[in-house]
């Protein structure tokens, strides 16, 4: 295939080096002069492992050229891969310039070009700049229609300083975010990508862009706590090492997806308790923690966002269903459906509550010594029927990770109630089933 890459740094570089290393025949773009040359000359502008070697290879065999004109890369190319910066400003906000003209540059460009393009950001940009900012510049100054005349996507990159190339050739998976049933830039994208040993995924345009703030935000908290952890355990006399290494060997919860699908607050005897107490220890041993210190404030706000828009509603009935800290269990202790309950009765909420393994009467030992001691006044409000529930609330609150609970209220919620999900909240397609009730 006929390739483009705009921006010769460090992504562009490498993807320049591996995408001609695979055949496909490339047009690096840049406005740096002493780049370009580089290049020319079989060097590459960056440091890296390998990088010199493969420059040099794809350069000699002809399957590399670079230029300083858009237009003549357009022209030349079916694909373009823009790998601008988009540097940080003081605040934290991006810098689009490079973008912003580059894509005035594209749009220009594809005004008298006959065939289809495919133009592929890869540069970091916060979700919605490639819909609200990239799309409306390239189709005013090419008078085209993106999904129509040109294809407009976004590709994450993965590639790790000084591990690049192995990351090209192993990464985790491919994804692309293309626009709904543009069928020609995903296929393009397949011939492009498809040979590599991993799962080739299709999403949105924004959900692309997001995943790479959420990668590398996870790959800093992981960092972050492996030092926390390691501060602590220096602390009290412990290898860290070993503790870290331990904490990895287990791959059911700790290196896995468990507990990292978004979903309500955390809570339960264990999480809580043992936080506070790692927090306290640190204390005690003049530990600065302030990640670990911030998850329990962290976990605090869906606790509140929830109680927010249900009193800022305006409505005073509420059907709730669900009290436990966890689906399938009947444990109250440290419950953040238990706060949001106290917290409505508390500004005169008319309440009703429904938990299938919550049962006053079945209630034993700790939990129902936990209920009499410290919320009595909940145990009045449990119903034993969900559907009087629901029927009670102008809002109806669900707490569970249950599905024939979610299929209920599917069925019995008015289009007048207000349905508020705390557990697949983030779920459009769940949300979709709910034909008729507000959310």
């Amino acid at each position: 295939m006929k390739i483009s890459i705009f921006g010769l740094g460090y992504v562009g570089a490498v993807s320049m080096a591996c995408l001609a290393r695979d055949g496909h025949d490339l047009v690096g773009v840049d406005l740096d002069p002493h780049k370009l040359e580089l290049i020319r000359s079989g060097r590459s502008p960056i440091i890296e492992e390998g990088i010199q070697e493969l420059t040099a290879e794809v350069v000699a065999s002809g399957r590399v050229r670079v230029t300083d004109d858009s237009a003549e890369a357009i022209a030349a190319t079916d694909i373009s891969f823009v790998c601008v910066g988009t540097p940080a400003s003081p605040n934290g906000s991006q810098d689009l310039t490079a973008i912003r003209r580059l894509a005035e540059q594209i749009g220009k460009s594809l005004r008298n070009k006959p065939t289809h393009h495919v133009i592929v950001i890869r540069s970091t940009v916060r979700p919605g700049t490639v819909d609200e900012m990239v799309r409306p510049i390239v189709e005013e100054h090419s008078g085209k229609t993106a999904g129509v005349d040109f294809s407009l996507c976004f590709q994450p990159e993965f590639l790790r300083e000084g591990s690049s190339i192995k990351d090209y050739d192993k990464p985790p998976f491919t994804v692309v975010g293309v626009g709904e049933g543009d069928a020609k830039a995903e296929a393009a994208l397949r011939e492009v990508f498809g040979r590599l040993p991993c799962e080739f995924v299709v999403t949105s345009v924004r959900t692309a862009e997001m995943l790479k703030y959420a990668c590398n935000s996870f790959h800093a908290v992981k960092v972050a706590f492996a030092n926390e952890i390691a501060r602590m355990s220096q602390a009290v006399g412990v290898d860290p090492f070993e503790v870290m290494r331990l904490l990895c060997e287990d791959k059911q919860l700790n290196i896995s997806p468990a507990y990292l699908r978004p979903g309500f607050a955390f809570g339960g005897s264990c999480l809580p308790k043992d936080l506070k107490a790692l927090l306290y220890m640190a204390k005690t041993a003049d530990v600065n923690l302030p990640m670990l210190g911030a998850v329990l404030p962290s976990n605090r706000v869906h606790t509140d966002a929830a109680i927010d828009y249900v009193l800022n509603s305006g409505k005073r009935r509420v059907g709730m269903i669900g009290l436990s800290f966890k689906t399938g269990t009947d444990d109250l202790r440290e419950s953040p459906l238990v706060t949001v309950a106290e917290r409505l009765i508390g500004k005169g909420v008319d309440l009703r509550i429904y938990d299938p393994e919550v049962s006053y009467s079945r209630l034993m030992g700790a939990n129902k010594r936990f209920i009499e001691q410290s919320i009595p006044h909940i145990a009045q409000l449990l119903s034993p029927s969900i559907e009087d529930t629901i029927a009670h609330g102008d809002i109806v609150i669900v707490g569970l990770q249950r599905p024939d609970l979610l299929e209920q209220v599917r069925k019995t919620a008015k289009p007048e109630q207000v349905v508020l999900d705390l557990v697949y909240m983030a779920r459009g397609d769940l949300q979709a089933q709910y034909q008729g009730v507000a959310w």
